[in-house]
């Protein structure tokens, strides 16, 4: 309030410093705004590559202790060695969207081998591996 003679008073309100406090809200506002995320991503499914019947849904590489070195099951299914496993495991995940696969060693095997089959996989371009231990196998 400020006096233009000694008995009036001015009530004007200064508002000069309200709309620069405003102005400088609604920056930071538009700032904000276009940064905040508008929606969720979504994976739609995608259509098989071939006709071909597909393969079961869980791929689980079995390592068992032979006296001739480790063998290999996928599925139940014996290979001969590491080439048949990487060349069997690219054909069923070349036509596959979701790259998941399991794989379960022999307690007596050294870890090692279980270390070979996760580079073939990942060699392949098997995004996620998962091991199946004992106790995983006993509750399933």
């Amino acid at each position: 309030m400020t006096r233009n003679d000694a008995k009036s008073l001015n009530a004007d309100p200064n508002v000069t410093p309200l709309i620069d406090v405003l102005l400088v809200l609604l920056i930071i506002f538009m700032v904000i705004v276009p940064v905040a995320p508008r929606g969720l991503d979504a994976v739609l499914p995608q259509q098989p590559k071939s006709a071909q019947p597909a393969p079961p849904q869980t791929i689980v590489v079995q390592i068992l202790a032979g006296p001739a070195g480790p063998t290999y099951k996928i599925n139940d299914e014996s290979m001969q060695g590491k080439a048949q496993l990487a060349g069997e495991l690219n054909r069923i995940y070349s036509i596959r969207a979701e790259k998941v696969l399991f794989v379960k060693g022999d307690p007596t095997l050294d870890f090692a081998a279980v270390a070979e089959v996760i580079d073939i996989s990942r060699a392949i371009g098997i995004d996620h591996v998962g091991i199946v231990t004992p106790r995983l196998a006993a509750t399933s």
